[in-house]
């Protein structure tokens, strides 16, 4: 059983005068989403702490698409290095319509052996910076009445082994999804999340890949029977995005092809043990 495949689902023009500020849009998801909203016509501004290697993207995504990108260096866990980012690129395009909060930091690792440096690490870029991007995106969200779309992951549904960092700081993005719809929801701010299961093409699935025979045995698992792609993320962001979600706010969309439902986390040390630690 394979999952239908689909191809030009959203009409191309979907998201034509809009711009998108991407954290993490320099690779991985990220950079998919960023090329999804271009291709159907938004403007974006992709933020990454690596200015040369993000430079290198931005012109790579302009051509392939056809849509101006740009490149914007800062930290997501400095405040003030976001305000500036989003600064720059309200003074470059006029106006901020999405932002998307993708910018993550990761490794495996029990909590037996994580450093506490290395759990605040975690944190700090995924959920505090979630947090900053959100916050200071907030006046320009407000002129726009635009929309918030978090990354989120499915590690906190279940106990999952060599991820208790990345869990505990996707469950506080979660949280924070939830609260800031509730808060924002005034200002006409839709804020949501989208979580991915196990996504091929991506750094995190090739860790956790441990070898070509326990792929199949996680696929197994999945009830769709196939791992994922960045395109199947791609559309439920733009999705979420879109005017189609008018009325949908707090929402964590799941797009594991029903993993996390079959996924109870327990796989003996012999497995998880083999990891690219």
């Amino acid at each position: 059983m394979s999952v239908v495949e689909t191809t030009a689902v959203f009409q191309p023009d979907l998201f034509k005068g809009k711009v998108a500020f991407v954290t993490g849009g320099g690779s991985g998801i990220c950079k998919g989403l960023t090329e999804a909203l271009l291709r159907h016509g938004a403007k974006a501004a992709i933020f990454s702490r690596t200015l040369k290697k993000l430079e290198t993207t931005a012109a790579e995504l302009s051509k392939t698409t056809g849509s101006e990108c740009i490149a914007l260096a800062g930290d997501v866990r400095n405040i003030s290095d976001v305000e500036n980012g989003l600064k720059k690129a309200h003074e470059h395009f006029g106006r901020i319509d999405i932002v998307i909060c993708g910018a993550a930091g990761n490794f495996l690792s029990t909590a037996e052996n994580i450093s506490a440096n290395g759990f605040k690490t975690v944190i700090d870029i995924d959920l505090i910076g979630t947090f900053n991007a959100s916050k200071a995106a907030l006046p320009y969200l407000k002129e726009t009445r635009g929309s918030l779309l978090n990354v989120s992951a499915t590690f906190h549904y279940t106990g999952m082994p060599l991820q208790g960092h990345c869990a505990a700081a996707k469950a506080g993005i979660d949280a924070l999804t939830k609260n800031l719809a509730v808060e924002w929801g005034h200002y006409g701010i839709r804020v949501n999340a989208v979580a991915p299961g196990p996504v091929e093409e991506t750094a995190g699935f090739d860790k956790l890949s441990y070898d070509k025979s326990k792929n199949q045995d996680m696929i197994q698992l999945i009830p769709l029977q196939s791992a994922g792609r960045i395109k199947d993320i791609e559309h439920a962001a733009l999705f979420l995005c879109s005017p189609a979600a008018r009325w949908v706010t707090g929402a964590i969309l799941v797009v594991d092809g029903g993993h996390w439902l079959t996924n109870t986390g327990l796989a003996p040390p012999a497995v998880w043990r083999g990891s690219k630690l």
